[in-house]
């Protein structure tokens, strides 16, 4: 898939004609999955490409930061690299980021027509949402762009709302079930299993010790580390999770961990990610090659770098504050314990499902 990041860098590439659909496609769900096929279907008969244009940051971040309204901003699904992968899984050939900022706010409908879609992205065939709104102040909506295509010469089509067992699939229904910690839910109206991914980084290196604080064991509570860049998460919490990625051995199993998403409240200012969200996954069981290089180094050091994918399958609770460093890590093994309980209790090929 090609990804070009600004209209800028479009300029720089041979024209073409493309057929294309607009949205924020915050966790490519099922309805956005029905939208792209269909998509590329229909670009597939024309001859043409097709083509996601999406926007980075969210519009409602922009407006939520230009009018100091922190909590008009929406919790995020996914991470810009996570959305780019599943278009990519989807089948798209190519993916426009728009910079959401103020001039691209203030441009009328008209003008977003003309200067974006007609002029830069050469529109042929535009598919849209049945609430698809656009240009400043939302004033344009369906009926006006399907006018406006005649008059610039490219088709326009509309695709109206995906359901699943009579609920009507949305982002914002995603956010529902992952705020009230239904994994099994938000599953259902995404396809698959909610999961984050991106590369392990260092966190405060404090697993180690907390093991030993808490069960007198060497081995400790290492943790594989991945930052959320969106400071507003629509999950939160600690989850029984499967991590993939860290074996690279050729089929290799997930591995069953307990993770903690979000901001670490047990930890002060002094911790090394400065109360950016964290996904801090912990694995019940390690592959022995990465077992052996864990005997050896204090963090799994083999894992720096490397880019996993962890799913997030049932949610034991959320965060809590801990007096003690003693009681951070009594509560993480006891975290752990509930754990294996689950994964005992299900399995891998049941957790997977009920996610």
């Amino acid at each position: 898939m090609n990804i070009v990041y600004g209209l800028h860098n479009l300029q720089r590439q041979p024209p073409r004609a493309r057929a294309l659909t607009i949205g924020n496609f915050d966790g490519v769900h099922r309805g956005h999955q029905a939208m792209l096929a269909l998509l590329i279907h229909e670009a597939r008969q024309r001859g043409l490409p097709a083509c996601a244009v999406t926007f980075e940051p969210h519009p409602r971040d922009f407006f939520a930061a230009q009018r100091r309204q922190p909590d008009w901003a929406p919790a995020r699904i996914a991470t810009l690299r996570d959305k780019l992968a599943e278009l990519r899984q989807c089948g798209i050939d190519e993916c426009v980021i728009l910079p959401f900022n103020a001039q691209l706010a203030a441009l009328s409908a008209e003008a977003f027509v003309h200067d974006v879609l007609a002029r830069a992205l050469q529109a042929r065939y535009v598919l849209v949402g049945d609430d698809f709104r656009f240009g400043a102040q939302r004033r344009g909506d369906y009926a006006l762009l399907d006018a406006l295509g005649a008059v610039h010469g490219f088709e326009v089509a509309r695709m109206m709302s995906f359901e699943v067992h009579g609920q009507r699939v949305s982002s914002s229904a995603v956010r529902a079930a992952l705020a009230n910690g239904d994994l099994r839910g938000a599953a259902a109206l995404l396809g698959r299993p909610y999961a984050i991914s991106g590369h392990v980084v260092h966190g405060r290196k404090l697993g180690r010790a907390l093991g030993e604080t808490a069960a007198g064991r060497g081995d400790g509570f290492r943790t594989l580390n991945l930052r959320f860049r969106h400071w507003k998460p629509a999950a939160s919490g600690i989850f029984v999770v499967q991590v993939h990625g860290l074996d690279p051995a050729p089929g290799a199993a997930p591995l069953p961990g307990v993770a903690n998403l979000g901001v670490r409240p047990s930890l002060d200012a002094r911790d090394v990610n400065g109360g950016r969200v964290l996904l801090e996954t912990h694995c019940l069981e390690w592959p022995s090659r990465i077992q052996r290089a864990l005997e050896q180094a204090p963090v799994p050091g083999e894992a720096y770098g490397r880019i996993i994918r962890v799913e997030l399958l049932h949610k034991l609770h959320d965060e809590r504050r801990y007096p003690s460093l003693d009681a951070l890590a009594a509560g993480i093994a006891q975290d752990c314990a509930d754990a294996r309980a689950w994964w005992s209790a299900h399995g891998p090929l049941a957790a997977h499902h009920e996610a």
